[in-house]
């Protein structure tokens, strides 16, 4: 006997079981599959992960000298909504969260919206700019003192058995 698991079963399944988030951000009722491995998938221009959007603001974050918790505390928002925002490529934020980002750095909105993932832009330039910036701001620098230290503290907690 052959057991056969189509895309239909597997969405209708997850639409029954709820409609609450899986995954990384993903509603039950967004799942797409298709038979091409994730690795050869293309993302949508429209539905490109904001990696430049989660960098801009920890640099912005870091030339202002503001630890993450006083980032939060600055512009009100959740200390986790932040960390998503700086380490998960696919986290969407909230409008509201953009506002207040852009009041505590003085950046324009729409464009936060748009590098967020929240409004498509209307022309390639932004689009693109901000593929480049991506590319370009991640960092090689070794670590600091201070971030060594917290890694071989969190290590060792991650290591007790």
């Amino acid at each position: 006997m052959k057991i056969e698991i189509t895309k239909e079963w597997c969405v209708q399944m997850a639409r029954l079981e709820s409609d609450d988030e899986i995954g990384v951000g993903l509603l039950a009722s967004e799942l797409e599959f298709s038979g091409e491995p994730a690795s050869h998938r293309s993302i949508p221009k429209g539905e490109e992960p904001n990696i430049a959007f989660g960098r801009l603001v920890r640099l912005m974050r870091r030339n202002h000298g503001y630890s993450i918790e006083k980032l939060a505390e600055d512009a009100s928002i959740d200390v986790a909504e932040l960390l998503d925002i700086e380490e998960d490529a696919h986290y969407r934020p909230d409008v509201r969260t953009i506002y207040q980002l852009a009041n505590v750095f003085g950046l324009p909105r729409t464009n936060l919206l748009k590098i967020a993932g929240l409004i498509e832009a209307q022309n390639d330039v932004l689009y693109e700019e901000a593929v480049r910036f991506a590319a370009r701001s991640e960092p090689v620098a070794e670590l600091t003192a201070q971030e060594r230290a917290a890694l071989e503290a969190f290590v060792a907690v991650l290591s007790r058995e």
